[in-house]
């Protein structure tokens, strides 16, 4: 579905700040995996996302989606494809709108022109999706998105991002700004919507235990690099003291062994 070749970036080349942000990333991204990254500050999570996404090109190598070259797409034409969500929980959705006028925009994604038309009908299907929350926002349409707790508007960017119909989201921490009783209905949610509409995911999460409890696929980062694949059973199996070994193991010797790396 989605394969990074080789895929390299430089920041800062030629210059005493120079910084091998990634180091020949080859990634493969199968249709309905949901895969969690992890990796401490400065691994190149976020650089991996905004390469993904088009917010940075490559220095070297090619991204191809559904075996379409899309290295040099922009990235608002790539936002057809990615639904991404931040950590921040503001960045979602717009808080000086209505709820209804946010699912109006993003339910006519690709619209053009300023006026939007909100049907009796309408409003009852955005009842209905918003009844998935379990939230009482069904029964807030009128209200400021503004008026929102941050757990409501994380889990209604989630909402909105899925209904938007992304052929891959991409999670970036979305719950490490909230507390722990919303990170949960937020990752519940996520997990609840991956498997209903076989949504293809990856998530970076710095929760360890929610790099183990959640999908089918884990990856490590360090120093720009992957340096852990682990899927299906053995990916289920894992502990954090597993977790843990193995991160010693491959920082010692500085490979990754063919046991370590499976994809």
């Amino acid at each position: 579905m989605l394969t990074l070749e080789n895929i390299s970036i430089t920041f800062n080349p030629g210059t005493p700040d120079e910084n091998p942000a990634l180091k020949n990333i080859n990634l493969s991204v199968n249709k309905g995996d949901f895969i969690t990254v992890i990796g401490s500050n400065g691994a190149g999570k976020s650089t991996l996302y905004n390469i993904i996404s088009g917010n940075l090109q490559p220095t070297t190598g090619s991204i191809k989606l559904n075996n379409q070259d899309i290295t040099k797409l922009p990235e608002y034409k790539r936002a057809q494809y990615f639904g991404r969500i931040f950590q921040n929980p503001l960045l979602g959705t717009a808080g000086k709108m209505s709820l209804a006028d946010n699912m109006m925009i993003c339910s006519k994604k690709g619209w053009k022109g300023l006026k939007i038309s909100l049907s009796k009908q309408r409003r009852e299907e955005f009842k209905e999706e918003l009844k998935k929350l379990n939230m009482g926002l069904e029964n807030r349409l009128n209200d400021n998105v503004s008026q929102f707790s941050g757990g409501q508007r994380q889990a209604l960017t989630l909402l909105m991002t899925v209904m938007s119909k992304p052929q891959i989201l991409l999670l970036d921490e979305h719950t490490a700004a909230l507390d722990p009783t919303n990170a949960d209905i937020v990752m519940k949610l996520t997990k609840e919507f991956a498997e209903k509409y076989n949504l293809t995911v990856m998530m970076v999460t710095h929760n360890m235990q929610h790099a183990l409890d959640y999908g089918n696929r884990l990856l490590m980062m360090d120093a720009g690099e992957i340096i852990l694949d682990i899927a299906g059973e053995e990916k289920h199996n894992l502990t954090m003291n597993d977790l843990s070994e193995k991160f010693k193991a491959i920082r010692k010797h500085g490979i990754v062994s063919d046991k370590m790396m499976l994809s």
